[in-house]
């Protein structure tokens, strides 16, 4: 006999690497993960998982019992969700994906008070270096900023967010201010690398429309968006950084902006719902929480 909590631990198993990554997803030990697959097979007579080699995979009644049990989850999920529904409730398990620094700030505080508001929602906010290269399969509602890293899920925008240049005032007094991107060229530069974009290519468009790429050497990069902002901070170089993560320190003078007259791609903040979800109630609601959050962009008012 199959339960719930059956196709629930070994939709966990067919989605992860590997038993010990599943081990971490249901915050168990891998022994305890391994017994209970071995319970799981006894119980229904076949072997589900093939254990040769680095990376584990499904035998053919494995995958039938991962596709055919997510179909009845999802069901069930449905169901469970009508019925809230019909109590005039928003129910059920959200999962949220945001980058690190932009889901600290702004994604976190909005997560807390749409739980406070919904007592029967149970919400995981999970931060990641880089958006794009998350499955959608292992989320409900992703915050992205920038270009759409999953083109066939519709976009929602949440708020405006340009990209700025800017250094520090002892670095401008130091170096001077670029009067022009080809400047760039040669001046001591900070990239950030994310999102799989070619980073050191930097885009510069006019009034008129023209626009200039210049191809920059950097002399420090970093993964991390807040490493980025320390290093400008501290007169390290010029960086392009979101406003959103900028604005507070131009306002204070603490970093300035460089070449305002040139506009840089913006890097506009979206919901993206996962194929999945697309009809969800509490999906449908976080994403209402969200664009209410955004309607007074915080870094423009």
């Amino acid at each position: 006999m199959l339960t719930t909590a059956d196709l629930t631990f070994f939709a966990t198993i067919a989605r992860t690497p590997s038993l010990a990554a599943a081990a971490r997803v249901l915050d168990v030990t891998p022994s305890a993960v391994t017994q209970r697959l071995q319970e799981l097979e006894r119980r229904v007579g076949v072997r589900l998982l093939e254990r040769r080699g680095r990376r584990p995979t499904l035998t053919a009644e494995g995958e039938l019992l991962a596709t055919r049990g997510q179909a009845i989850g999802d069901e069930l999920e449905a169901l469970a969700e009508a019925l809230a529904q019909r109590r005039g409730v928003v129910a059920g398990h959200l999962r949220v994906l945001a980058p690190f620094g932009f889901g600290r700030r702004y994604i976190a505080p909005v997560a807390a008070a749409f739980c406070r508001a919904h007592p029967d929602i149970t919400l995981d906010l999970a931060l990641s270096e880089s958006v794009a290269r998350v499955p959608d399969h292992s989320w409900d509602v992703a915050v992205h900023i920038g270009g759409e890293p999953h083109h066939s899920l519709r976009a929602e925008q949440l708020a405006p967010n340009a990209r700025w240049l800017v250094a520090s005032p002892a670095y401008v007094a130091q170096h001077g201010a670029p009067e022009t991107p080809d400047a760039l060229r040669s001046a001591r530069c900070i990239a950030l690398r994310e999102n799989d974009e070619d980073v050191t290519l930097w885009r510069f468009t006019d009034g008129a429309g023209r626009t200039t790429q210049v191809r920059v050497r950097p002399a420090l990069a970093s993964n991390d968006g807040d490493v980025v902002r320390e290093w400008a901070l501290a007169g390290e170089g010029v960086i392009v950084r979101s406003e959103w993560s900028v604005h507070d320190d131009v306002a204070a003078g603490r970093l300035v902006r460089l070449l305002p007259d040139f506009a840089l791609p913006a890097a506009d903040v979206v919901a993206f719902v996962g194929a999945r979800r697309g009809r969800s109630a509490r999906t449908t609601a976080f994403v209402a929480r969200l664009r209410d959050a955004f309607q007074r962009v915080p870094w423009r008012t």
